[in-house]
């Protein structure tokens, strides 16, 4: 727990500020975050909704609804907020709880380094935001041991998944490419956000099953809800340099567009 981390379980309808040592004894099955700027956020119904289809597979009797909205009335409307729902189980006895974190939002970082994960994807669930969390943090720090911010995940065979923390993507001219459906991938909203933006201005979109080594002098992003659009500058041992970003600003100004006030 951060020291100025402010921790809820939701009861009885109502969200009770607890200690750590109150909490249920369990593993995280679930977990959602975003960012909060003044009382402005991209999609938090989005979030919401990703969060309680997730939860329903581990526990259908909670009230996700009534909780999401405890949540929302907590958010502060000033300053920036980087709040974080969970699902909590005990696997023994069966039990759940739902917990929410108010998080001061760290700095912003707005470009990034990456590094190739030296094993091959070693998440146990990694369609799910929750069980491999603290995992992913054990890979950025792997990352940071060798300069870079963020580790890349590979599959068995070589093939990029997504980052540690963060979805990747990518420019082939003007065409923004991803990794494909046939890859196990966290659904990403921010992905889905740029997606979307590429769309409406009329760029080609493709999936791709693509190693490291097919991305050298690309233009290579990092998205995630915390952070947004991050260029990638540098990918250590890539074996060749990426490419400026030359199509940042203008995404970068539609992202900010679909922030919209939380209450």
């Amino acid at each position: 727990m951060r020291d100025n981390e402010q921790l809820y379980v939701f009861d009885r309808q109502v969200l009770t500020s607890k200690t750590p040592q109150e909490l249920l004894d369990g593993h995280l099955a679930v977990a959602d975050s975003w960012l909060v700027e003044n009382g402005r956020v991209r999609h938090l119904a989005e979030h919401y909704e990703r969060f309680t289809q997730w939860a329903l597979a581990e526990d259908a009797e909670q009230d996700y609804a009534s909780f999401c909205a405890a949540v929302t009335e907590l958010i502060p409307m000033e300053g920036r907020w980087f709040p974080r729902i969970e699902l909590l189980k005990n696997t023994d006895t069966g039990q759940s709880q739902l917990v929410f974190r108010l998080r001061e939002a760290p700095n912003q970082i707005d470009s990034m380094t990456l590094w190739s994960y030296s094993e091959p994807d070693p998440r146990t669930n990694p369609l799910v935001k929750g069980p491999d969390l603290s995992l992913g943090l054990q890979m950025r720090r792997a990352a940071q041991m060798h300069g870079a911010d963020e580790a890349v995940i590979l599959n068995s065979d070589g093939y990029i998944l997504e980052g540690a923390l963060s979805a990747l993507v990518w420019f082939r001219d003007d065409v923004l490419c991803a990794p494909g459906n046939d890859l196990p991938w966290i659904p990403s909203i921010t992905r889905m956000e740029v997606f979307a933006i590429a769309e409406q201005m009329g760029l080609a979109t493709r999936t791709e099953k693509v190693k490291p080594a097919d991305l050298v002098d690309l233009e290579i992003w990092g998205l995630s809800s915390l952070h947004g659009i991050r260029p990638v500058e540098e990918w250590v041992n890539l074996g060749g340099p990426v490419a400026q970003p030359r199509h940042l600003e203008a995404f970068n100004k539609r992202l900010r567009m679909l922030s919209t006030s939380i209450k």
